[in-house]
This record gives C-alpha cells, sequence and structure tokens, in this order.
C-alpha cells in the first residue's frame, strides 16, 4: 500500500506543480482548512482541503494507490501518456462509468438544494445540473471536470430571481433565462477571445476573501429555513435585521433535521467515505421526517419527464441593466470553473484548455437557461470524486448528468417529500466548507495589506455584491503590487560613483576616471508606479558631477509614463549642465524612445550605447572633448 504523505506544505521542494505558480503562491487555493499532498510512485501530487465554492463535505478526501513504485502510480494516477487521449477518447471505461455515477450521487442533494436555494425550485437545480454537466463535459476543456449548480452562481441567481418577481408570485421566467443565455454567450466569448488565461492572475487574498463572503451569506441565507420560516429576503443585510421577526414561528422539527444534516455531513466522513455523506444525510432524514410524520416543509412536486424549452425574452429599454447581472454570471462561473481546472490538472497531471473551458462552460449555461434551470461552473469536490472514482476522459462528466437525469425520470414522485430544513442544513454545511478559515487564521501573519485585502473583499462581497468585491479587490490588489514593484525598483535603482558600486564590466574602466565618472544603475521596470522616485533620483545626480552614464541593461518593461519621466529627467540633467550617456537600451526600448522624441531631441544618437564596451571605447574622446570645454574636475 502506497501510503499517502498529508503536508501543509508543497512537498519536499516546495513546489505542488509546475503551472501553479502563475497564482504567485503555492496554488491557488481558496479551499479551507489544511490540504494535502499526496506522493504515488515518486510523483508529487495535490489535494484539496475542504470544500471549495460548489462542494459540501468538509473533510479531506483521501487517495490510497494499489502497489508501489511505478506499477503503483499508474494504478492510482492512471497516468495517460498521450495528453490528447483524455479529450479525444470515447469509449466507455469502468472508471470513467463509476466516476460518473459517484460524481452524480454527491451532485444530486446539492442540485437539489441549490435549486431551492435559487427561488426557482429543485427541478431547476437539476435542469441546471444535467445540462451543464453534459454540454461542458463535451465541449470544456478539463476532461475530468463536473460542472453543476454551484454557491456563487446560485447566489447571483437568487438575486435575479428576488427582483424579477411578478405581483402574483410568479416568476419572469423568460427574462432570467434571457440573462443567463447571455451569461452563457459573454463566456463563450471570453474564450474566443482567449482570456481564459487571466484569470490565473487573480490574487489569493481576493478569492479568500471572496469565497469566505460567500460562505458567510450563504449560512445567514439559511437562517430562516433551518428554523421552518419562510425567509423574508436574500439580501444577508436585510435578513439579520428582521431576525426579530422568527418570535415563536419556529418550527422545533425543522431545527432538529436542520441540526442533525449539519452534524451528519460534518461528522459521518471521519468514520467513513464509503457513501457521501450528503447523500446518507437526504436519504436517512427524509425518511425519518415521514416516517414520524413531521410537521415540516418539504419541497413538494417537481415536474416528471423531460423538461419544457423556455425562449428568452429581452427588454431592450433595460438590457444594460441585464449585461451587467450576466457579466457578473459569466466572471464568477469563469472563476469558478478555471480554479477547478487547476486541481484537476494537479490531480491527474495533465494541462487545461482554459479558452476550450470557458466555450463549454458558456454552452453549458446556455443550454440550462433554455430548459428552465440555473446556470453553473466547475464543481471542484464533484471534479475530485470523479478522479477518485476513476473518472478520466469527457464520458465520466456526461454520465454524472445521465444518471441525474434517470433520477429526475424515474424518482421524481419521492423527491418531493425531501424537507426543505434538510436541503438548508446541506447549504450551511456548503457555508462551513466555503470560508476559508486557513486564510483568516493566518491574518496576524500575513503581511497588513494581504490581511487588508482579504477582510475588505469578505465584507464588501457581504454587504454589496460580488462582482464590486471581486472588482474592487482586485483594483487595491494592484495599486499595492504597483506599490511594492515600484519600492522594489527604487531600492535596485542606485547612483554611484564607479568606485563605489560597480558591476562586472564597469572594472576596467581606468583610474583616471574612475572617481570622476557617475553611473546611474537602473534594474526592472521603468513604469508610472516608479516615475516619480525615478526623478527624485535624478535630481541627486546634477550635483554630483557633469558627467553622469544611465545604465539601461537591465529595465524590464517601459510605458509610456516611464519615457516621460526619463524624458523630463534628462532634460532637467541637461539644462543643469550634465552629459548624460545612455547605455544598454533594447531595440524595442530605442524603437518607443524614438517615437516619442527622446532620441535623438533630447539626446542625441552619438551618446547613445548599445552596450558597455561601445562606452569604453568612446569614453576617453568624450572626456578629452569635455576638458577641451571646460574642467571636469
Amino acid at each position: 500500500m502506497t501510503e499517502l504523505v498529508p503536508s501543509l506544505h508543497a512537498g519536499s521542494d516546495g513546489r505542488v506543480a509546475t503551472d501553479a505558480a502563475v497564482w504567485g503562491l503555492a496554488l491557488p487555493r481558496y479551499f479551507t482548512g489544511a490540504s494535502k499532498q499526496f506522493k504515488v510512485g515518486g510523483v508529487w501530487g495535490f489535494q484539496e482541503g475542504v470544500c471549495s465554492s460548489s462542494s459540501l463535505s468538509c473533510d479531506c478526501q483521501r487517495l490510497q494507490a494499489k502497489g508501489s513504485g511505478d506499477e503503483g502510480e499508474r494504478q492510482a494516477m492512471n497516468v495517460i501518456a498521450d495528453p490528447r487521449t483524455p479529450a479525444s477518447s470515447w469509449k466507455i471505461g469502468r472508471g470513467d462509468f463509476f466516476g460518473g455515477v459517484a460524481a452524480g450521487v454527491v451532485a444530486l442533494p446539492l442540485a437539489l438544494a441549490f435549486g431551492v436555494a435559487s427561488g426557482l425550485g429543485p427541478a431547476a437545480g437539476l435542469y441546471g445540473a444535467i445540462a451543464t454537466g453534459i454540454f461542458a463535459a463535451v465541449f470544456g476543456g478539463t476532461p475530468v471536470q463536473i460542472t453543476g449548480p454551484t454557491g456563487p452562481m446560485t447566489l447571483v441567481v437568487a438575486g435575479v430571481v428576488a427582483t424579477n418577481t411578478l405581483p402574483s408570485g410568479q416568476v419572469n421566467l423568460p427574462v432570467l433565462v434571457g440573462i443567463i443565455v447571455l451569461a452563457g454567450l459573454a463566456q463563450v466569448v471570453l474564450g474566443m477571445l482567449r482570456v481564459g488565461a487571466y484569470i490565473r492572475y487573480v490574487p489569493y487574498p481576493v478569492i479568500s476573501g471572496f469565497m469566505s463572503g460567500v460562505g458567510v451569506i450563504i449560512i445567514v441565507q439559511q437562517i430562516f429555513p433551518m428554523l421552518g420560516v419562510e425567509p423574508p429576503s436574500s439580501n444577508p443585510l436585510s435578513i439579520l435585521r428582521q431576525l426579530h421577526l422568527l418570535g415563536g414561528h419556529i418550527v422545533w422539527g425543522a431545527v432538529a433535521l436542520s441540526a442533525l444534516t449539519i452534524a451528519t455531513v460534518l461528522i459521518l466522513p471521519r468514520f467513513t467515505k464509503a457513501v457521501p455523506s450528503s447523500l446518507v444525510a437526504l436519504v436517512v432524514l427524509t425518511a425519518l421526517a415521514v416516517l414520524l410524520k413531521l410537521d415540516v416543509s418539504v419541497i413538494g412536486e417537481i415536474p416528471s419527464g423531460l423538461p419544457r424549452l423556455v425562449m428568452p425574452s429581452f427588454d431592450f429599454q433595460q438590457l444594460p441593466a441585464l449585461l451587467a447581472v450576466a457579466i457578473e454570471l459569466a466572471f464568477l462561473g469563469a472563476i469558478d470553473s478555471l480554479l477547478t481546472s487547476l486541481v484537476a490538472d494537479n490531480l491527474t497531471r495533465t494541462q487545461h484548455d482554459s479558452n476550450r473551458e470557458l466555450v463549454g462552460q458558456g454552452l453549458g449555461n446556455i443550454a440550462a437557461g433554455l430548459i428552465g434551470g440555473i446556470p453553473g461552473a466547475g464543481a471542484t469536490m464533484r471534479t475530485v470524486i470523479n478522479v477518485e472514482a476513476g473518472g478520466r476522459s469527457r464520458l465520466s462528466g456526461v454520465i454524472h448528468g445521465l444518471f441525474l437525469a434517470a433520477v429526475l425520470l424515474g424518482l421524481s414522485s419521492l423527491v418531493q417529500h425531501i424537507p426543505r430544513a434538510v436541503l438548508a442544513g446541506l447549504l450551511v454545511a456548503v457555508g462551513i466548507g466555503i470560508i476559508d478559515y486557513r486564510g483568516l487564521s493566518h491574518v496576524l501573519k500575513v503581511p497588513r495589506s494581504d490581511a487588508f485585502l482579504m477582510l475588505f473583499v469578505l465584507v464588501l462581497t457581504v454587504a454589496t455584491d460580488l462582482i464590486t468585491a471581486v472588482a474592487a479587490g482586485l483594483i487595491i490588489a494592484s495599486f499595492v503590487f504597483m506599490k511594492k514593484i515600484s519600492d522594489v525598483a527604487a531600492r535596485e535603482t542606485m547612483l554611484t560613483p564607479v568606485a563605489d558600486e560597480p558591476w562586472a564590466d564597469e572594472l576596467t574602466i581606468p583610474n583616471a576616471i574612475r572617481d570622476k565618472l557617475y553611473i546611474k544603475h537602473v534594474d526592472g521596470p521603468l513604469f508610472f508606479g516608479f516615475a516619480s522616485q525615478f526623478l527624485d533620483i535624478a535630481r541627486q545626480a546634477i550635483p554630483q558631477s557633469k558627467l553622469l552614464v544611465l545604465r539601461m541593461d537591465r529595465i524590464s518593461y517601459m510605458d509610456q509614463t516611464g519615457v516621460y519621466a526619463l524624458r523630463d529627467a534628462l532634460i532637467r540633467l541637461i539644462a543643469a549642465g550634465v552629459r548624460v550617456l545612455v547605455v544598454g537600451v533594447s531595440v524595442i526600448h530605442v524603437d518607443l524612445l524614438e517615437k516619442l522624441q527622446v532620441i535623438p531631441a533630447v539626446v542625441p544618437e552619438a551618446d547613445v550605447f548599445s552596450d558597455f564596451n561601445a562606452l569604453q571605447k568612446a569614453l576617453p574622446g568624450i572626456i578629452s572633448e569635455m576638458h577641451a570645454k571646460t574642467d571636469l574636475g
């Protein structure tokens, strides 16, 4: 038996996987609790800790591999030599069948719960899970990914349902379908524009605060249903303000069912993982409520048979508002799905196609909307369970969707007896799992800017809306990042005599001119965040010497603001009688300086040198020329 090695770190070499470094951390983990790494046949892999936005069980899934050495690695990971095989093979394998069924079993109670939470009913959750599960599997870019309704997507849909409910109490379904279809189209466009790779640049504090905020919202939204009372609103702040309305309306049977559901989901995995704890809670507590004839609210009858087609409706006067919500859904789904894709990559040692994944997610959400289902995204826990059960190709996702369709067609008469309190308990367990306890526990240990950013996004997520929170978090993170980069550039950019801190190629400068020559080393990016500090350093050069060498060999990036700062600095130096020699400008940067009239308008081409060797050859002549005009010393 190959033993798995749990760790809070990313393996002996400090890395989880080669593609995880793009997040600036070990892995973009918005999973709660401690993560687990495992080593099978000498290969390090990653497994998520507790839950993600779409997961339920708050336990670490433990993989076990039969055998040892290379054989154990092959059996545990099912590594396929040809990376195209998982994406193209449609031969049903034993692993794909069991993986799809296992994911479907876990997805069933979640689909029902998210459907109820959305305000459209349990059938909408099943419709969405079926459509997104099948279409995203067929057309997406992550072969083993399982797609379905998730917490963040459901929260947005619940808000849209609330604003599109008619005075009669009926939901304006055509308008809602129009929004979901627009969101799917937006995801398809994002994929076609190849912006999938940019999702990786969302920093961890933003994801952590966002996911923790989503977890808090889900828990708050289920307070009233857990107590057997109809919720007064879907807005978390409004719910908290109306807690006094509970009064004597609490249904203690519902309270007991909710508490038992949460306890089952959180505790049962510590003893056995043979059966998903969410399914155990759903079946056992539903049967208990029926046998005891508890007077609690149930989800009621759901339509049997195939769903009907719902045509979208667009009110062009409200199109800007509809587009705003659709874009919110599209981006949330994109972030959620691509994070799950990274987890799938680390589990299967494959590489997903981000842009194709967005296209597949978009097509899945379009299909879900057209049959009256709620939209979905990549579901991390369901994907992990699929991989653990042997799923390795797109067929596993298709089988997951077909399993749910079979349940809809054959067991709809039994589903109607499920108490709403049980579904509320399942959702509370989801919310508990989403909260990033690891990030919160480190809030006093991480840099203050990161801690502030995480808490800021968390509060904003609860108080406003999800997109506003993420957008504000990204803006603040960008400013913090630019400040840190400019500080690093300032520390690396020095103005010194050659004799003090020379670079290697400066050691050969003749002693006669070494003490009289000042060199400004510019290291790193010259951009708008560093422009003012660059000007300050340039001012220091004016009283130091009449000959300044500006070394730009190590400038990695230069933007318009940086060029203008360079131009202003050169003009001030030249006006003060300082001759500036520019060395090591790359061809790309020379072209930019010529276009923006720095060369030769400010610095003549004779004072621009391709490298330091060229400057050394010209230095004696330049110094002689300056001596002829005035004494250098």
